[in-house]
């Protein structure tokens, strides 16, 4: 029996709506983040925002403009200080003499008397907290033997450091021809305060300071604003300016800010915030991976007296990331093809990378778990045997 075409037809336009039920949906598309909003301005001269973890910069304004830095000079002056008390030159309790120079400084003091001997503790809570420019120069008189020489330790200390735009003439901040600094320089320089004496960084939280029956307070304002804000120190001369160089810490991530050049005490302290709000709300510190987590177990090694080690990163591995991006890493593992004894733990065997939207991010060096001395003779001429034949046939 036939069937019409009509029919044909009709059966056709009925089942239409099933396969358009089978056909599958497309698949959503991935979610894009947010476009950053453009960084605040400030009414300040110059400014930085950087995460202390990571360096990098996330805010900036002419932070390589050189510009006098006023009391923020002090900084260099407790880092020395700091240094010259991990190494064992003396301590906390140690009574340093009071020269009639230091006495006679003027500016911001601690009100230490000429003949007297003070200790070191209560000399670095002046700098730090009081600003004193009389602590500071016995300190540098006690350190070098006068301030001059002093600042040739800053200088060398800023070198070494990569403050390349730096240079002080003295110890305190004291307004002196040629005695400059930027943003960026003092965010490097607050940056490794934090890291590398954090015991010492702790004392730029204290809010007040009490001395010969006179107590003064830190002029950061922040630290009685913003509970994050642990620390951070204040500058001012009339060609400064108002100026705060200051850290939060917020979860885990911590930023290093630098402001210079703003109109007042207030002005430096809100736009030292604009800069963290910012900061904070839309940017996040990813820690990726831990000093010493095994990122390929089992490596093999050739001509050591073993054959086999695991390969870690050396340091905790961070990244800066913008708010909502983390799930977009990638990251690769690459490998040294052959990974010849001897072997330290500081010896770099391949790379991992890590790259977002294919933009690559970070490159950081992978090593060893344990030393891997030389194989013996013998041992050393079958790896070579074996290895010849395997990249032979591979």
């Amino acid at each position: 029996m036939t069937r019409s075409p009509a029919l044909g037809l009709l059966a056709l336009l009925l089942l239409l709506p099933l396969f358009a039920r089978a056909a599958p949906e497309p698949a959503p598309a991935a979610a894009q983040p947010a476009p950053l909003p453009s960084p605040p301005e400030l009414a300040a001269k110059s400014w930085i925002l950087i995460d202390a973890h990571t360096g990098q910069v996330l805010v900036e304004h002419n932070a390589d403009e050189r510009l006098p830095p006023a009391s923020l000079t002090k900084l260099m002056t407790s880092y020395l200080i700091a240094e010259e008390i991990a190494k064992g030159k003396f301590d906390e309790r140690t009574l340093v003499p009071i020269s009639v120079k230091a006495w006679r400084m003027g500016g911001s003091k601690m009100f230490v008397r000429e003949g007297s001997q003070v200790a070191v503790g209560d000399l670095l809570q002046g700098i730090i907290v009081q600003s004193g420019n009389d602590a500071t120069v016995a300190m540098a008189e006690y350190i070098a033997g006068s301030e001059e020489a002093f600042a040739q330790l800053m200088n060398q200390h800023a070198e070494r450091l990569g403050m390349t735009a730096t240079h002080f003439e003295n110890a305190s901040g004291w307004p002196a021809e040629g005695h400059l600094t930027t943003a960026r320089d003092l965010a490097l320089l607050f940056r490794a305060m934090i890291r590398d004496y954090p015991e010492h960084y702790r004392l730029y939280a204290e809010k007040h300071f009490e001395y010969n029956g006179i107590r003064q307070p830190n002029r950061n304002l922040l630290l009685w604003r913003d509970p994050s804000v642990d620390g951070g120190k204040t500058g001012h001369t009339e060609a400064a300016g108002y100026c705060l160089v200051a850290s939060a810490l917020r979860d885990d991530m911590r930023l290093v800010s630098v402001v210079m050049g703003t109109a007042s005490e207030q002005a430096r302290a809100a736009e030292t915030q604009k800069l963290f709000g910012y900061g904070f709300r839309f940017f996040e510190t990813a820690k990726l991976y831990q000093a010493g987590e095994v990122l390929q177990a089992d490596a093999r090694v050739w001509f050591g007296d073993r054959d086999r080690v695991n390969l870690v990163a050396p340091e905790t591995v961070y990244l800066t990331l913008p708010r909502g991006t983390r799930d977009n890493l990638k990251a690769t593992l690459v490998v040294d093809e052959v990974i010849r004894a001897p072997l330290t733990r500081t010896t770099a065997v391949g790379t991992l990378k890590v790259e977002r939207d294919g933009n690559a991010l970070i490159s950081v060096p992978i090593v060893p778990d344990q030393e891997v001395a030389r194989a013996g003779l013998f041992a050393r001429i079958w790896d070579h045997l074996v290895l010849f034949f395997k990249q032979l046939f591979s």
